[in-house]
């Protein structure tokens, strides 16, 4: 007897068994027919919840992002909490140590040939923390912490700029990193008009975790 599950319950079915494909086998290695073997339902069914395989990576994407985002929003939403604090604590978030993605869908999204989903992820999470991380920088003005009359703009230039300073398919050594680093903060400073010194404690926590969804190791987007 054919079991007939709800809309979404079945969506979710799917895109559960898709990240777990595509984790395994890759984004291009992984065909509609897999999920549907794996799954056990006609293409119809598959079809009338998406309409290609790019359609389920995208809704595979979002739902990640979502959750991740989420997370963020509410660490920035503790007004009690400093802001630098806040911004180090949410940042810390987006990293993967706790276990709530999938580590092999991680692994693939760097590769070469998984270079759409690594442009999808990226685009999801700028999308969704860059507003977070210019309320942060907003509230920041506000306390005469730091200013500029940019702030989102200000946070575009940083995650462009960390995207390829610290990205580990460069290679560079130890010292050649850490001297980036050490000018990374030093430039944001800058960029924000803050004292010398003042980003340091909020910044160097996230160059010492595990990287975050769409990043090569670093703890930004990339």
């Amino acid at each position: 007897m054919r079991i007939i599950k709800e809309a979404e319950e079945r969506k979710n079915e799917i895109l559960d068994v898709a990240e777990r494909l595509f984790g395994s086998k890759g984004f291009d290695n992984t065909s509609t027919n897999d999920i549907l073997n794996e799954i056990g339902i006609a293409r119809g069914t598959l079809y009338y919840h998406f309409k290609s395989k790019e359609e389920i990576l995208d809704a595979m994407i979002d739902r990640m992002m979502k959750r991740l985002i989420e997370k963020a929003r509410e660490i920035v939403s503790q007004k009690d909490v400093p802001v630098l604090q806040r911004l180090t604590m949410m940042m810390l978030s987006l990293h993967v140590s706790e276990g709530n993605f999938n580590q092999e869908i991680l692994e693939q999204v760097h590769k070469p040939q998984n270079a759409l989903m690594h442009q999808k992820m990226q685009e999801r999470l700028l999308a969704g923390i860059t507003p977070l991380i210019t309320a942060l920088i907003r509230e920041g003005i506000a306390q005469g912490i730091c200013q500029t009359d940019y702030p989102e703009e200000a946070v575009e230039m940083t995650f462009l700029y960390v995207n390829v300073a610290f990205d580990d398919l460069m290679e560079q050594s130890e010292e050649e990193k850490q001297k980036k680093i050490a000018a990374f903060i030093y430039h944001l400073e800058r960029i924000l008009q803050m004292k010398e010194g003042s980003m340091k404690e909020a910044i160097m926590p996230l160059f010492h975790k595990q990287r975050m969804p769409g990043s090569a190791s670093h703890p930004y987007v990339k």
